[in-house]
């Protein structure tokens, strides 16, 4: 994976793009984001709780400083129901930490009339925590993380942890594990994760928004259920975006990456991450295989639209508030601030490109009929003098 045909180009410091690309007060008509605070729209939007801290920061300030004219209300569901509900055509955007597959993509263009549009937005690590600072920086592998959530390992100091962490003095509370109890993006990139490096999990568990979990766990809704379910109970373990476990200072382990390297969750590890996908035209990727200086627990975020039936001003507001989210300067700090990394320069102007589809097809039909009509007269008008020149 980490020598795929398209990297991306994702540098080492924040802000990544120049001051050229970035949106200003001057840059209205230009086709960058929020230009000239003359848009007037009310979006809604909803799905993961993975990106929500950030999402809430970029609202806040677009819609204050940016763009004054434009309300967007992101509601933090969770992936699954934010896929359901972008299906459903309740919310003018749906966000997940699972791209939409080849029947999400038949159902939204047999409802819609139209193709749905995705793409990826800002990537981020999948930390475990623990509500114990003397656990801080605890080492983990796929294996021991497996058997944390199969019920195999069941307190710290078992032998298999123990021999990871030969310097540390583990203590001998007993582990309980928590997980998303909704449908969850983060619950996907944590399984997909362990479904590729332990054949054990894959076979019992496998991957997806849900899984069946092994009985003896705590659930929580939300990253934030799982936040509070990892400080509510003593020896509490939990898989949560990393920006939430800052929020709520918990401690986090370093996770043992496909070279054999302990890995902290950083800004520069989940770069490092995210320069090993290789995205492909249609933007549907996972994460996988993460070496070197990588933390291996990495995920994407990513937006859906449809390429018909807005009303233009509120396609217009979707344009400019992601592109400004994707480009402006200030918008890339607030997300290395919280945690999040930032798409590299190609893979932006890839993925600016393809949210320009959003509402391209409207009345898309009409002027295909008319160009078609248009043909078939031209041909009627050349038929006569075809037919002098055969003669």
């Amino acid at each position: 994976m980490r020598n795929g045909r398209s990297k991306l180009a994702v540098l080492a410091a924040i802000p990544l793009l120049a001051a050229a690309c970035s949106s200003g007060g001057d840059t209205a008509g230009d086709g960058s984001g929020g230009g000239g605070g003359d848009l007037s729209a009310s979006l809604t939007g909803a799905g993961a709780s993975f990106p929500d801290p950030l999402f809430q920061d970029w609202i806040y300030t677009y819609s204050n400083d940016v763009q004054p004219g434009v309300s967007v209300n992101y509601q933090s569901v969770g992936s699954g129901a934010g896929v359901e509900q972008f299906l459903e055509q309740t919310v003018d955007f749906g966000s997940s930490e699972e791209p939409l597959n080849e029947e999400d993509l038949a159902a939204a263009s047999e409802a819609r009339g139209c193709e749905a549009v995705q793409f990826p937005v800002v990537f981020g690590a999948v930390v475990i925590a623990f509500n114990n600072p003397e656990l801080d920086g605890l080492v983990l592998d796929p294996a021991t993380i497996a058997a944390i959530y199969d019920r195999e390992i069941t307190t710290f100091d078992d032998p298999a942890i123990a021999e990871l962490n030969p310097d540390m003095e583990l203590p001998g509370d007993e582990i309980i594990p928590v997980h998303r109890s909704d449908s969850s993006g983060t619950t996907y990139v944590f399984s997909h994760y362990l479904s590729t490096e332990v054949d054990s999990w894959a076979e019992e568990y496998g991957e997806g928004k849900e899984i069946e979990w092994a009985d003896g766990l705590v659930g929580g809704q939300q990253n934030d259920g799982v936040a509070q379910g990892i400080t509510q109970n003593p020896g509490g373990i939990g898989y949560v975006n990393q920006s939430f476990a800052q929020e709520a200072g918990l401690s986090v382990a370093q996770i043992v990456n496909e070279d054999g390297n302990p890995i902290e969750p950083t800004l520069e590890s989940t770069i490092a991450a995210s320069e090993e996908a290789d995205i492909p035209e249609n933007f549907q990727f996972a994460i996988d295989n993460i070496g070197g200086e990588g933390y291996p627990i990495a995920g994407s975020n990513w937006i859906f639209t449809y390429t018909c039936g807005y009303e233009q001003a509120s396609a217009d507001a979707i344009i400019d508030f992601w592109t400004w989210a994707l480009t402006d300067e200030g918008a890339r700090d607030l997300a290395g601030e919280l945690g999040y990394a930032p798409l590299g320069q190609e893979l932006t102007d890839r993925v600016v490109a393809e949210l320009e589809k959003t509402n391209s097809a409207e009345g898309g039909a009409d002027a295909g009929a008319e160009e078609e009509a248009g043909a078939e007269e031209s041909a009627e008008e050349s038929a006569p003098e075809a037919e002098a020149t055969t003669e």
